[in-house]
């Protein structure tokens, strides 16, 4: 069953990122002085006493963005409100009433039964005396909240609650989190709005139109996917000096963390930047699953064939020659949803689990191959037995007589070793060396291979 929505609306800057943050007790929406931040539609869901819905925050009615964008803004105000239960139309309480509360008012004048005015800003109790005159926006009386301080927050929670909240179960938890991540103007927010089949976040040509992360569910096969569009990456010379592309990337470095996968999408029709290399080596350092989307692919095809474009990749990206590879045209949905089966694959390798005797097989075979060399003394390394002790990303543990012998090329042998002999081929594998304990501490004899 779909949950209520909670739409926030009202003009810039008067606190409907705060108060969203301040619902869920955490940071989702950035919060900037600046006009204009929030332009797609930045959701949460909310849990007032196992009573449960969506609460979304808007862009700033009427701002003038200066991507020209508004046009797109209102857009997404206009489908939050019509999907919306209840609107909270909020106002800052310590500003006199502007021209633009006044068209919030008109806009959402035809839906008065359905909406909830919010003095936001209403600090101190000096501050609610002042309430009254809000009441000519034709709304009734306002609620008096401080998103800041958290005055009053939990009475407005509970109100809302009771009047389009269904007490019951807790709505399923995603099976995958899945973050797209890439430069600027790759086309992740195409393939979002593709997989939801909805305009669900807002496309342009113009780069950095995604400011925040923006999470979107999704059902896929029957189950629940979380999809994470993220702000597009740019060189730093090239950010901007408010401080909002510095969120933007903080943000998507958080949605990396956070995924179970990430869609890691290049440009077809573009080369790759330096900045698409710096953002590969950063998935590296995480561990994290990763499939390279090329996306743009028929505006490329027949300059290239896929296999061409594959090595192409290897070469310029050698940090994520493993990672699948999936050609795909957003603006024309091929391919998006075998993408999602490639996600899915990719995460059930990583929470894969093998046993300590297919590891010392592999293990064995490898060193019949190829045994680790001395170091620059002379020591010689022995490796003697190896064990998993975690998934996502699979983690192995391999005793060694010294690991200060090992020197970081086995490891890079070893780890693709392991890709070729063990059923994690295409995701990342933390090994790590650790010295042998006692025959009798192990619990069983070590193993030399000659």
């Amino acid at each position: 069953m779909a949950l209520p929505v909670i739409a926030i609306v009202g003009r810039p800057n008067v606190g409907k990122s705060s108060l969203l943050n301040a619902f869920a007790g955490r940071r989702i929406s950035i919060v900037d002085p600046t006009p204009g931040v929030t332009r797609d539609r930045v959701s949460a869901i909310i849990d007032v006493n196992d009573v449960y819905f969506e609460l979304v925050d808007t862009g700033g009615y009427g701002i003038e963005d200066r991507d020209r964008l508004t046009e797109h803004v209102e857009q997404q105000i206009r489908y939050a409100v019509e999907s919306a239960s209840l609107v909270l139309f909020v106002v800052d309480l310590q500003a006199e009433l502007t021209r633009l509360d006044q068209q919030v008012a008109e806009f959402l004048r035809p839906r008065t039964d359905h909406v909830l005015l919010v003095a936001n800003k209403a600090d101190t109790l000096q501050h609610e005396r002042e309430a009254g005159r809000l009441i000519r926006l034709g709304f009734g009386d306002p609620r008096c909240v401080s998103a800041l301080h958290g005055r009053e927050t939990r009475s407005l929670l509970e109100e809302i609650a009771a009047r389009v909240g269904v007490r019951g179960a807790a709505p399923n938890d995603p099976v995958l989190k899945l973050a797209i991540v890439g430069r600027q103007n790759v086309g992740k927010s195409t393939f979002i709005n593709g997989l939801a089949r909805a305009p669900r976040v807002i496309v342009s040509e113009t780069p950095g139109t995604t400011r925040d992360a923006i999470d979107v569910r999704i059902e896929h096969q029957g189950r629940t996917l979380l999809l994470i569009d993220t702000a597009g990456i740019r060189k730093r010379a090239a950010r901007d000096k408010t401080g909002i592309d510095f969120y933007s990337v903080v943000r998507a470095e958080q949605s990396i963390r956070r995924a179970d996968v990430v869609l890691f999408m290049i440009d077809a029709t573009a080369k790759i930047t330096d900045v698409d290399k710096k953002l590969a080596g950063s998935l590296v350092e995480q561990f994290k699953p990763v499939a390279i989307v090329v996306n743009k692919w028929d505006l490329a095809k027949g300059r290239a064939s896929a296999d061409d474009y594959g090595d192409y990749l290897a070469k310029t990206l050698p940090g994520l020659s493993h990672a699948p590879i999936a050609f795909t045209s957003a603006t024309q949905e091929r391919n998006l949803a075998s993408t999602l089966d490639l996600a899915h694959t990719l995460h059930k390798q990583a929470d894969t689990r093998v046993t300590t005797g297919q590891l010392n097989r592999a293990i064995q075979l490898a060193v019949e191959q190829r045994q680790p060399t001395s170091d620059r003394k002379g020591r010689q390394p022995r490796i003697y037995y190896a064990t998993q002790v975690a998934t996502c990303p699979p983690t192995i543990v391999v005793f060694v007589n010294n690991p200060t012998f090992m020197r970081e090329d086995y490891r890079r042998f070893l780890v693709k070793r392991f890709r070729d002999a063990l059923p994690f081929p295409e995701v990342p594998i933390r090994l790590l060396w650790r010295a042998r304990r006692s025959a009798a501490a192990a619990g069983s004899r070590p193993t030399r291979h000659r």
